[in-house]
């Protein structure tokens, strides 16, 4: 498996070795024990979620405050999609700075996501499948956002805003500098 790092080095790109014959292609979608050596750290992913969105669909930006603060894993099965990392940790030297890749099916890549950075994916094909591990369960009570069209973020979203699709939640999420500095994240 190849490793790279986006503009935010701890967002890594997880390319997989694929292996093709006249049958198709096999490779290894997740490998506990090489993507702990590939983060070094110890990750134990206990919940994994699936959405379907059609074209135009932007979810997020999304993550859960401490002490429920998640990494993620994220891949797309089928379809393809525009991701979107911002780093949300006070006193990060990349605090509030972005990364964005786009992810589909064919390349069978994966996206890491740290715990501290928020997270969101605009639909660009007719449909998009996404996958994702989470290290930490689902909780109403620190489930949070990001506005993504802050100002201060400046995200280049590849279709027109009027042309994004958004939940009710979504719509109302605080920009950046609403967010509260108080979680310790480092």
């Amino acid at each position: 498996m190849k490793v790279t790092p986006l503009e935010l080095p701890e967002v890594l790109l997880l390319t997989p070795t694929i292996h093709t014959d006249s049958r198709g292609y096999f490779f290894e979608s997740y490998r506990q024990q090489q993507l702990q050596q590939l983060l070094r750290q110890d990750i134990q992913f206990v919940q994994e979620n699936q959405s379907c969105s059609s074209y135009g669909v932007l979810r997020g930006l999304h993550y859960q405050r401490p002490p429920q603060a998640q990494a993620k894993l994220v891949r797309v099965v089928a379809g393809e999609i525009y991701d979107v990392v911002v780093d949300i940790r006070h006193g990060s030297p990349h605090f509030g700075n972005t990364a964005a890749i786009k992810l589909d099916a064919q390349s069978h890549q994966q996206l890491f996501v740290p715990a501290g950075f928020a997270h969101g994916f605009l639909t660009l094909s007719t449909q998009a499948t996404v996958v994702y591990k989470v290290d930490n369960y689902y909780s109403p009570a620190h489930d949070a956002g990001l506005a993504f069209n802050d100002r201060q973020l400046a995200i280049q979203w590849p279709l027109a805003q009027d042309k994004i699709i958004l939940s009710d939640k979504d719509l109302q999420q605080p920009s950046l500098a609403q967010l509260n500095s108080g979680f310790n994240w480092l």
